[in-house]
């Protein structure tokens, strides 16, 4: 990783390629020259040992285990650690496959370790070794085996000692983050990614080209896990890095603008995000970029899209249309896309022939894909074609797209949060077609991975906790129900303040779950609340208002009180020592309205 720049692997990627340089200790070196002269390695001890032939006596093999690559005894050989990373670079070319190129790396980093001893102080060597070693347990799959293993080589590397061991540190954080990546922990992966990049600006200054790259790269995760004001901040940065280093109309400008008009389109600034995608098409264009333009025309429709400027959109995306048929053919996924795209748009017009029609043909390429078309890349179609025929109020046929989405990505690393996602819709599917059970197994295993990849603080996740109650609600799960309502409140306070729609749909529902458990009180506390809410800040011309207002009076009514116009606030309202009373099984249920 030459110059303190991370190179992170996607998750569409093929399986990991594993190389060794010839020289060991490139990997860590900030440039190709080296301090000092390494004595060239002597011959392996272990290379005159002849393998153990079988017993010819019988004709099964010696169940005794198979005797060690090398005695524990030669392993403090300063020059066997650099031979066997040799080896496993020869394994890996040869196509033996990365066992027994592991095999070599693990005991070329007990030899670093024992000769690190020895010598009484860090060793580069040994860092590196533990970062081949953890590069082949990713290329295996095994990405938790990993873990422990980055995590001991970035405490080799002492900082303070130069250029060398911030580089190893550098390297250590972003690989270890990659790793949490590919397990879906992305709060994890994040504090990594920060950890190596406070390393990397210590060591080359805040305004070099290299930092700029680990900052979007940085930016990058924050926008996958929804948190976009950090990746909006890390993205300026890199902007101004580049407007410093790169010419005009650079292509690492381009990239930045792509990516700042992702992050405004997410918060809503649709003409920031077009400005951004503009200037990015120019430099594509300044540069001969022809496909990354008919791409960025992709995302301009989508813009014109949400700005309802349907025309200029439709226009966006035949110029894409047309040059993605004529360079890649016409059943090529990213010509489905396109497809996908025209669909949602002639829904949003009211031509439902057209958008159906669109539908099926794009259905029709993922089907057949072209060779080299990847499972990600069907599945995030299929998705999307679901939600228009959700539109189309065919839930039953949306529901089978996501199967199949899910089903293609249920193997692939790093593909945790997308997956959640996934059954979260399918989760809304099964509670349309009147399927709780299913409803509820669906967002209870999306939230045990939105809670692992580190999103349970996001709005998102308390929309999925409120879908969750409202399905336990329909199983009669009272107090499960309550407690889903009560966490999604915590989180949608926090994200998206008292007053957002989601929010007070969550009020609304624990009110009701509170009625529902004979917790009256809580449940007048709520509403009165939520009244007061509307009357000083959102006004009272909603209907809700009405609704509430309504639904608070027979509270009142049946609790023989009168509204109290000085609600109190919801900090300490929630008590979960508090003794819970079931109503009657006789009483009628709540006339409360539950809210999705």
């Amino acid at each position: 990783m030459p110059g303190l720049v991370s190179v992170k692997t996607p998750p569409d990627a093929p399986p990991l390629q594993i190389t060794l340089p010839n020289d060991p200790q490139t990997p860590i070196r900030p440039d190709s020259t080296r301090s000092a002269t390494r004595r060239p390695p002597s011959p392996s001890p272990s290379t005159s040992r002849a393998k153990p032939s079988p017993d010819r006596s019988s004709g099964k093999k010696k169940s005794s285990p198979e005797k060690p690559l090398l005695d524990e005894t030669s392993l403090d050989n300063p020059d066997l650690g650099p031979f066997l990373l040799k080896l496993a670079r020869d394994t890996i070319a040869s196509g033996e496959g990365p066992n027994k190129a592991l095999e070599y790396a693990l005991r070329a980093a007990k030899s670093f370790e024992k000769c690190a001893v020895a010598a009484d102080g860090p060793s580069l060597d040994l860092a590196m070794s533990l970062h081949v070693v953890a590069a082949i347990y990713c290329s295996l799959g095994k990405f938790e085996e990993a873990v422990p293993v980055l995590e001991r080589a970035i405490k080799v590397p002492e900082v303070e000692r130069g250029a060398d061991h911030a580089l190893a540190a550098f390297s250590g954080y972003m690989q270890l983050g990659d790793t949490h990546s590919m397990l879906g922990q992305l709060d994890r992966s994040i504090e990594c990614y920060k950890e190596g990049l406070k390393i990397q600006m210590e060591a080359l200054g805040d305004n070099d080209p290299r930092v700029a790259e680990t900052c979007r790269y940085l930016a990058e995760a924050h926008v996958q896990a929804m948190q976009f004001d950090e990746a909006e901040n890390l993205s300026k940065k890199t902007l101004e890095i580049h407007r410093v280093h790169s010419p005009p109309a650079s292509l690492e400008e381009a990239a930045d603008r792509r990516l700042m008009a992702l992050i405004c389109e997410a918060k809503g600034d649709y003409e920031s995000a077009l400005e951004h995608l503009v200037l990015a098409s120019m430099a594509m264009i300044a540069n001969g970029q022809e496909h990354e333009v008919a791409s960025i025309d992709i995302s301009i429709g989508n813009i014109y899209s949400s700005l309802t400027r349907f025309d200029e959109a439709v226009f966006s995306y035949q110029k894409a249309l047309t040059v993605f048929k004529s360079s890649k053919g016409d059943n090529h996924p990213s010509v489905a896309s396109v497809f996908v795209r025209l669909a949602d748009l002639y829904y949003k017009t009211g031509k439902l022939r057209e958008s159906r029609s669109y539908c099926e043909n794009a259905l029709r390429i993922y089907a057949k894909p072209v060779p080299g078309t990847t499972a990600e890349e069907i599945a995030s179609g299929m998705t999307e074609i679901s939600a228009i025929y959700e539109l189309f109020n065919e839930p039953e046929e949306a529901l089978k797209l996501l199967q199949k989405a899910m089903k293609l990505l249920e193997d692939k690393p790093g593909q945790q949060s997308t997956i959640a996602g996934i059954e979260a819709r399918m989760g809304v599917m099964f509670y349309m077609v009147g399927k709780y059970e299913e409803s509820r197994g669906s967002f209870e295993s999306a939230v045990a991975k939105l809670r692992a990849s580190g999103e349970r603080k996001s709005a998102f996740f308390g929309v999925v906790l409120n879908q969750m109650g409202l399905a336990c609600v329909q199983l009669f799960k009272i107090d499960e129900a309550a407690e889903l309502f009560e966490e999604a409140r915590e989180i949608l306070e926090q994200e998206c303040g008292p007053c957002h729609q989601d929010t007070l749909g969550v009020y609304s529902n624990l009110a009701a779950t509170y009625d529902a458990m004979g917790r009256i009180e809580d449940a007048i506390e709520i509403l009165e609340y939520v009244l007061k809410l509307r009357e000083e800040k959102l006004g009272t011309a909603n209907s809700d208002f009405d609704d509430e207002k309504k639904r608070l009076a027979e509270l009142l009514k049946e609790a023989g009180r009168s509204r109290n116009k000085k609600a109190k606030s919801l900090e300490n309202l929630i008590d979960p020592n508090s003794k819970r009373t079931k109503k009657e099984t006789s009483k009628k249920w709540s006339a409360f309205g539950f809210r999705s």
